[in-house]
Order: C-alpha cells, then structure tokens, then sequence
C-alpha cells in the first residue's frame, strides 16, 4: 500500500510538473477623444482642437506558469498601435508602436495599462516649412501612454465592452531641438475580444516566499546624443558613469543608493553661446564647468529579468544652473545574467526631459 501511495504522488506531480503553459490571447480597440494640456505655456499656441485616436492592441494572458505573474495579479502583456489626430495643422498626427502591461483590480474588470514606444510624427519642426511646431523637434519621438479602464469580457459571446480615461505623453527627450513636448488627456470608449476557443485554464495559487540577497555593486555606462534648447547648436554624445549599491528585500523590490558623473559635451556649447548670445540675461561668463556629480536613491520593481527603474537624484557637483539640482531617472532594466543588465532609461528634471540613456552594466 505504501509504494502504491508513493507511485499516485509521483505520478500527480509529474503530471504537474509537464502541464504546458498556455497563454490565450485577446484583442482591444479604444476609440480616443481629448484635449492636450497646457503643461508648458510656450505650447500654448497648438492647443487648437480635441484629439481623436484609436489603439489597437494584442494581449496575451499569464495564470501563474511562472511566479512572477502570480505576485501580480496575473497581468497581461503585449503590443499596440496608435494613432492620434492633434487637431492642429503644426503638430499633424502621430503613429506609435508601443509594449505594453495590464495590470487588474476589483475582480479583474479595473485594468491600468502602462505602455512604452515610439511614436512616428507626420509634422516635426522645421525652421523654414513648419517653424510654429516646438513641441517636437524630431520626426521619431519617445512616447508613453497610461491607461484605466473598466473593463466588462464577454458581454456577446466573446465580445466585451471597456471605458476610461488615456493619458499619452509625446516627447523627442532632447534628442533634437525643439522639445517642448505633448500630453493629451483623454477618454476612451472600445471593444475586446477573447480569440481561443478552448476553455481557459484555471489561476494557479501564488507561492508565499520570502526571498532576499546580499549587497551588490554595480557599474553602468550609459550613452546616447541629445542637444541643446538653443536650436543649431547641434547634436552631441554624452557618457554618465554610475556606480551604486543595490539590495533586493523581496521578489519584488530592490533599493539602491549611489552617485553620477555626468559628461554632457552639449552643455559646453551651451555655456559658450550664453556667454556670447545672452551674458547680460543669464550672467553666464564662459567659465563655468559642465560637469556635473550627483547622488541617488532608487528602487527597483522586478518582473521575472525585467525591472522597472526610477531614481531620484541631487547634483553634488553644479558649477553651471541647468534646470536645477534635482533630476529623475526611470525606465527598463533587462537581466541577460545574474551579473550583466542592459537598461533604458529617461533622465529628466521634472517634466523637463534631458536625454535618453542606453546602459550596460555589471553587478558583482
């Protein structure tokens, strides 16, 4: 009796243990209607209309097959498409193409979607042809785009019904300037539709666990181009050395505390034409240094080897006043190895952006 028993567990946990993942999959679209928001006065003059959009979007279901979508839920994850109509002859439309995740609540009919892309303008500033247009300085912009909806499946067969409000934000993050940048608010009414026809899988129970390791350093280079607000003065690469300590609390979080050096060549010009263009307005003299050094904390928010970063800085070292001392860091960490990361992240002071980072690191 007792190798009969042993046999039936082996047997059930084999059998558990060979389930095969399945992730159905749906689709969304979203009629969009709304205004852009004045967050920037010099904008001003392209709030001319309400915008109009639709996203397309393709959505593929998790239930628990790896631990992480348990801790979270069960979110979906997946692409989308979106077009939007400014409204205004400067700012034309806009075409983006973006990742996406669907977080749930309230029985799973609250959905919050956090998208990231990039976004194709049809208008981007031109000095002779389209000069009025300084919110987008270049013809491909970063763009992100959150959206809450409530969210009712199957309402005809596999026909559902969902509503809510989008904010998308549009931005060349100093890439090229202009950089004004858009935010559009607004309210959105669609359709979803579940494509499998088999019946879905049942959500497998999240495993408490706590998990924690060591301390860990890391170095990250970062890079990229991006120019300054005065238009002309063309576009240059900088290098940011970071160097921090991270520790992670839980499956979820990791903390960090470090400092940057900042090496950004379009600042030396910057200093240079200020000193020339406007010493009487600025009382830039010419000699100030464009280096700067600053200190964070951060934290990190882990989904399998991919994390979302945001970091909060103050500049120890700021021998030249540019958009303040404080600055944010946020963006995607990918985990290739259990010691080397890639990373893309946007560094802003405030709603100000200043460049777009691509990084390599090492955590030891």
């Amino acid at each position: 009796m007792k190798y009969r028993i042993l046999i039936a567990l082996f047997t059930v946990g084999f059998a558990y243990g060979q389930e095969t993942e399945v992730k159905p999959y749906s689709f969304d679209v979203n009629y969009t209607y709304g205004s852009i928001l004045e967050h920037n006065k010099d904008i001003s003059h392209l709030i001319t209309g309400h915008p109009t959009g639709v996203i397309l979007s393709y959505n593929r279901m998790t239930y628990g097959f790896n631990d992480w979508e348990a801790r979270y839920n069960y979110p979906d994850y997946g692409f989308s498409f979106v077009t939007q109509n400014q409204k205004n002859p400067n700012l034309g439309e806009n075409y983006g193409l973006y990742g996406h995740f669907n977080f749930y609540a309230l029985n799973r009919h609250l959905m919050v979607r956090i998208a990231q892309g990039v976004a194709f303008t049809t208008k981007p500033f031109d000095l002779d042809k389209n000069f009025r247009n300084n919110a987008y300085g270049s013809t491909l912009l970063s763009s992100t785009y959150i959206m809450v909806n409530y969210k009712q499946p199957n309402i005809i067969d596999k026909i559902g019904l969902q509503a809510g409000i989008s904010l998308v934000h549009y931005s060349n993050a100093n890439v090229r300037a202009p950089n004004a940048s858009t935010n559009s608010f607004t309210f959105n009414l669609g359709l979803n539709y579940q494509l499998d026809d088999e019946e879905f899988p049942e959500y497998i129970p999240k495993v408490k666990s706590r998990y924690t390791e060591p301390i860990k350093w890391n170095l990250v280079l970062r890079t990229g181009v991006n120019e300054s607000d005065f238009i002309g003065l063309g576009q240059k690469t900088f290098l940011i050395v970071s160097s921090f300590l991270d520790k992670r609390i839980s499956h979820k979080s990791s903390l960090q505390v470090g400092a940057d050096l900042f090496l950004s060549p379009f600042l030396k010009d910057q200093i240079e034409y200020e000193s020339i263009a406007f010493a009487n307005q600025y009382g830039t003299t010419g000699d100030e240094d464009w280096k700067r050094a600053g200190v964070f904390v951060g934290h990190e928010l882990h989904f399998n080897k991919n994390a979302f970063v945001t970091q909060f800085g103050y500049y120890a070292y700021y021998d030249y006043d540019f958009e303040g001392r404080v600055y944010f860091r946020g963006g995607l960490k990918r985990y290739f190895s259990e010691s080397i990361f890639g990373a893309i992240t946007l560094k802003s002071h405030g709603a100000k952006a200043e460049a777009v980072e691509f990084g390599i690191g090492i955590r030891l």
